[in-house]
């Protein structure tokens, strides 16, 4: 089957939609963390509950990105873009309508199925869409759009819970997708990967392995770290990650082969993506349950607070595309990574029970800075770790392992949160926030040095493992329009 059929629209409308879905699945990832508080008011849950609404949606999404990707390559990546999108906007109209604390968890884990099939493809159409010439500044687009829903997340997730509700951050996702649907089967090219087997067992022990880690962590604080389901979910989960790799070794046609892992520059922004994330998706958890229950700022207020952290990324993530194009991404990922550790060390030191916003800023434009600097030239330095014909395995497994370190930040961050403090009291709150974003700080600065590991860039036309793009390839691709 041919690598990609006739062109129905340009690489700009690529880059609309899927800048537009990777929005989508950005946004939910943090507009739900201002609305904590409310959502616990109104459903009830403890810690571990408030946990879940956040980790349904990032595990699922982490466990299935790689089986989603490899469904897009056997049955056509537009096809499976718009079965995606299709269950992400019917679950986000079911976690708008939730009545329970269950209902919504369950619909939260229902959305992140959608978005892994749909988002780690966003690439993979984008980059067939763009030529190589012009990749690294609509990456640097895609990243500023992905940007955008970092930002606004927190400010639209407290504005809507201060003067709607609470559901209205979920319901903000139908008409968008109602709106994409029909522009993506108009106007995207169909294309194909191998149509390599798919990966069942893979995925089944990729899955389980996660969910067994993830809800040790989450349990961890609530029951006991020697309880009997805890210690059962780790070790069992360990085991069947270590079984999942082993298998991924001998496995004919593996959902992630572990000889992309023998490329340094695969490993090293892989291992990067894991370690931002971990520090990033925890820090932000509990910072915006600080601003609200310690600092008594309302939802809107906290969201616009978090704005010099979280919307950076709008202004200086295409900035960071171009730099990436011109200097290589391994400098500006890593420099971006420092940038936030720094940062987020910062916010460690001056958090206090009453703590002045004045005090928290240099803080969070720093973080700001530096988590703009990481997206768009770690998507340019994944798409290019590998050859073309493994870039929709190379996006699912960095979009897996990302979500896969969100997962596990907010457990080891509200884990260490719950063990050193608790929501008794401002004070309390403090003495588990300021270890916990220690923890963050420490997991982005071995980011940066993961980052540095990535080689230098390679000469242009040369491909991953040092063989020569041949002549054709550079004027097969339109230009961007």
């Amino acid at each position: 089957m041919p690598e990609q059929t006739a062109r129905r629209g340009g690489a700009v409308w690529a880059l609309v939609i899927t800048s537009v879905a990777g929005f989508m699945a950005a946004l939910d990832n943090l507009v739900v963390t201002t609305a904590l508080p409310s959502i616990r008011e109104d459903l009830g849950g403890a810690l571990d509950d408030l946990e879940w609404t956040v980790s349904a949606y990032t595990l699922t999404f982490a466990v299935l990105l790689m089986f989603g990707a490899a469904l897009g390559d056997r049955f056509g990546r537009r096809r499976l873009f718009l079965a995606g999108l299709t269950v992400f906007t019917g679950a986000s109209a079911a976690a708008a309508m939730a009545s329970g604390i269950d209902a919504l968890i369950i619909a939260r884990a229902v959305q992140g199925v959608g978005a892994a099939i749909m988002m780690p493809l966003t690439l993979t159409l984008l980059t067939a869409a763009v030529p190589a010439a012009k990749r690294g500044t609509a990456y640097g687009i895609w990243g500023a759009v992905n940007g955008l829903a970092v930002a606004s997340g927190p400010l639209i997730g407290g504005s809507l819970t201060e003067h709607v509700s609470w559901h209205w951050i979920f319901w903000l996702n139908v008409p968008l997708g109602v709106a994409l649907l029909p522009l993506a089967r108009l106007r995207l090219a169909e294309s194909h990967g191998t149509g390599a087997p798919l990966d069942v067992p893979g995925t089944l022990l990729a899955s389980g392995g996660l969910f067994g880690i993830v809800y040790g962590l989450v349990r961890g604080p609530a029951d006991g770290w020697t309880g009997a389901l805890v210690l059962t979910g780790l070790f069992a989960g360990a085991a069947l990650v270590v079984g999942f790799v082993l298998y991924s070794t001998r496995a004919e046609n593996p959902m992630l082969p572990m000889r992309l892992f023998r490329s340094r520059a695969f490993s090293g922004i892989n291992a990067a993506s894991l370690l931002m994330f971990l520090g990033m998706f925890g820090s932000i958890f509990l910072l915006s349950q600080y601003m609200q229950g310690v600092l008594g700022y309302s939802p809107t207020e906290a969201g616009l607070r978090m704005l010099p952290w979280t919307g950076m990324p709008m202004l200086v993530a295409p900035i960071a595309g171009l730099l990436s194009d011109r200097v290589g991404g391994r400098p500006v990922v890593a420099t971006g990574l420092l940038l936030q550790a720094a940062g987020l060390a910062w916010m460690a030191a001056v958090a206090t029970a009453d703590a002045s916003y004045a005090v928290q800023l240099p803080g969070l434009i720093v973080s700001g800075i530096g988590m703009a600097l990481y997206f768009a030239p770690a998507a340019n330095l994944v798409m290019s770790s590998v050859l073309p014909g493994e870039q929709g395995i190379a996006s699912g497994a960095n979009n897996a392992l990302r979500e896969v370190g969100g997962a596990l930040g907010i457990a080891v961050m509200s884990s260490i949160f719950s063990a050193q403090g608790g929501y008794e009291s401002g004070r309390a709150f403090v003495d588990g926030l300021r270890p916990a974003l220690v923890t963050g700080s420490a997991m982005v600065a071995l980011a940066a040095v993961a980052a540095l590991l990535i080689p230098a860039r390679r000469r242009a036309g040369q491909l991953p493992g040092g063989r020569s793009e041949p002549a054709s390839a550079a004027v097969a691709e339109p230009a961007l329009r």
